[in-house]
């Protein structure tokens, strides 16, 4: 029974990774523990990424309340993202993924935004 569980979406860990899982979801919210950052800066942080594809996971994010989006009435329109206090919960589980990449690498630390 409890395998049964775990191959449908009352696994606990299936859940987080539906929503964690996608290729730039969890770089974004690296960036985002930083500090809030608007589109061009997160383009800017993440060399690869499209700007189609980048909005995509921030509507994502914002969906599952991981984000909030705050658009200032200027011209042109400014955009900011920032963490909310769900998002933040999963700042102990970032530090734990770079401890372990540090290990795995040999403690070759490298230089992301989770050291700053």
């Amino acid at each position: 029974m409890r395998d049964i569980l775990c191959l449908n979406n009352d696994c606990p860990i299936q859940f987080v990774l539906g929503i964690l899982g996608s290729k730039w979801s969890v770089l974004i919210l690296r960036e985002l523990l930083s500090g809030d950052r608007r589109t061009h800066e997160l383009l800017e942080a993440l060399p690869g990424i499209s700007s189609k594809t980048l909005t995509l996971r921030l509507r994502e994010l914002e969906k599952h309340g991981l984000l909030a989006r705050q658009v200032y009435p200027e011209v042109p329109p400014h955009v900011e993202y920032s963490l909310t206090e769900k998002g933040l919960e999963v700042q102990p589980v970032m530090i734990a993924l770079k401890q372990l990449g540090d290990k795995w690498l040999g403690e070759k630390n490298c230089s992301c935004s989770m050291d700053k």
